[in-house]
């Protein structure tokens, strides 16, 4: 039986994936004008973008203990073997809550062969390592092996953002609202990566053509053997500048794959439309 692999809505993979590939999904939730949903299941991210166009302030929250408590205990009923990779624990609860379901329902199943891992990852930077973990399943690799494969990736795995609009940076407490007004009258961007799963600004640039030549020159001071690898972008509503730099890597890179998603609705709730994400590894698995 292959091991299966269970991801959250974080990891910006589209609902055909977790259908297509057997992955099970747990969603976020997202909640507008007092009204909750579920990412990727009953709410798509344009909805989302277009509230925050429209003023409103979208709320998110973590997986539900329930869905990990019934999706556990049915899978240890079955003696099913699995890994849960999970939305990094720095930036939500879900991680701890599925670490804490997993120890109840372990008290009754103690062979459950269940490990959880803290990828610190986000949007499709987790969603490269969910990806090749399911094709590693599907080619009934064991367990040892693919949870080696993901825990390289969750280490190795570089995130590097820009936003359209300071603005909403601001409300999340990432950067000062008078940041985000002198930024906003003076064109200038920010460039983020990933720190120890929290998003952190490293540079501010004027003009979006500098960003993108910019962040061309750290994936070269950073990436590996990029030519090798599946190089990720995720945008915010925001395709037609997704598909200008994909083209763009494909010039300067000449990568095996260049693979475009949407920012999901939970994660997307934070960044605000606009925002394009780049993901790629500063290292290459042996």
């Amino acid at each position: 039986m292959p091991v299966k692999i269970l991801a959250d809505s974080a990891c910006d993979l589209p609902k055909s994936f977790y259908e297509e590939n057997h992955v099970t999904l747990f969603p976020l939730k997202v909640e507008i004008k007092g009204q909750e949903f579920e990412d990727v299941k009953t709410i798509d991210p344009k909805t989302v973008y277009d509230a925050i166009r429209s003023g409103v302030v979208p709320k998110t929250s973590q997986v539900s203990p329930l869905l990990f408590e019934e999706i556990f205990t049915e899978m240890a009923e079955k003696n099913e073997e699995g890994i849960y990779i999970a939305f990094s624990s720095a930036l939500s609860g879900t991680y701890s809550t599925a670490v804490m379901i997993l120890d109840q329902v372990k008290e009754k199943y103690p062979d459950f062969s269940l490990t959880i891992v803290d990828t610190k990852c986000a949007s499709l930077g987790f969603g490269l390592i969910v990806q090749e973990a399911a094709k590693l399943a599907a080619n009934n690799v064991s367990k040892e092996k693919i949870l080696e494969d993901v825990l390289f990736r969750s280490q190795h795995m570089e995130h590097i953002f820009t936003v359209d609009d300071l603005d909403y940076l601001a409300k999340g407490g990432r950067v000062s609202k008078a940041s985000a007004f002198l930024g906003g009258l003076l064109n200038i961007k920010p460039i983020l990566n990933m720190e120890d799963g929290k998003l952190v600004p490293i540079e501010k640039i004027r003009g979006k053509k500098k960003v993108y030549r910019r962040i061309i020159e750290i994936m070269h001071e950073r990436g590996s053997n990029l030519q090798e690898q599946v190089i990720g972008i995720s945008h915010a509503d925001n395709l037609e500048t997704a598909l200008e730099v994909k083209a763009m890597f494909e010039d300067e890179f000449n990568p095996k794959e260049v693979y475009i998603s949407s920012i999901g609705s939970a994660v997307g709730a934070h960044t605000g439309p606009g925002t394009i994400s780049i993901f790629f590894l500063n290292q290459l698995p042996s």
